[in-house]
């Protein structure tokens, strides 16, 4: 006998005994499907007999076991509050004209004569060959002193500015008598000032070759003279 191949299965004999054993598996049969439940939403708040008919019978149907569920109460509502009374809306004022002020006439000719106009005569000096500064400690003396107050005051002032003031306060009340016919006793100082004029520039020659800066001011005085009252 020859070897038979290891490793084989060994082959089995099917026989019409074996087949006729073998039955067919019944087929299975289709599951009841459970019916949907009635949703709360379809449930109304008053329930009638004829809403609970429909139920009974599907609870039949289904087989019996499932209750219908009750329906629910209506809600009470509550009671409407009482609305407030509305007032009647209060009739509207029409709005008071507002008076506007009457404007005022504008003078005439007659009454713009006849109010004094304010005179006031000025007087200038320029390139005054002395400083600011110093010129404004003789002008402080002098303000708001009438004319002959403020010649004596300058007569003794003993500065070099001073003797510039009182040439200045000589030529304003010239300019009083010959443009507005005024006399120099009534008149008084109103304002009087000095301001910074140009400064020339000088060189003083010092030890060792240098030279120094000299710086030469000047300033402007102006003074006003007005009618007392």
């Amino acid at each position: 006998m020859a070897d038979e191949p290891k490793g084989t299965e060994e082959e089995v004999e099917v026989t019409p005994e074996a087949t006729a054993e073998e039955k067919p598996k019944p087929a299975r049969k289709p599951r009841a499907k459970k019916a949907a439940e009635p949703k709360a939403e379809a449930v109304e708040a008053e329930a009638t007999e004829g809403e609970e008919a429909p139920a009974r019978a599907h609870a039949d149907e289904v087989g019996g076991s499932e209750k219908p569920k009750p329906a629910r109460k209506p809600r009470a509502k509550k009671p409407a509050e009482p609305k407030a009374e509305e007032k009647p809306p209060a009739e509207e004022k029409p709005p008071a004209e507002e008076k506007k002020p009457a404007a005022k006439p504008a003078p005439s000719r007659r009454t713009r004569k006849e109010t004094p106009e304010r005179v006031v005569v000025r007087a200038h000096a320029k390139y005054v060959r002395t400083s600011a500064r110093k010129a404004r400690l003789v002008c402080d003396h002098i303000r708001g002193k009438d004319v002959a107050d403020a010649r004596a005051i300058l007569t003794h002032t003993n500065r070099a500015a001073a003797e510039a003031w009182s040439k200045l306060l000589e030529s304003a009340v010239a300019n009083a008598a010959e443009n507005h016919s005024l006399d120099g006793d009534d008149l008084r100082i109103v304002f009087v000032a000095a301001d910074e004029g140009p400064t020339l520039k000088r060189f003083r020659p010092r030890a060792m070759g240098r030279a120094t800066k000299i710086r030469k001011r000047t300033s402007h005085l102006s003074i006003g003279l007005e009618p007392k009252e």
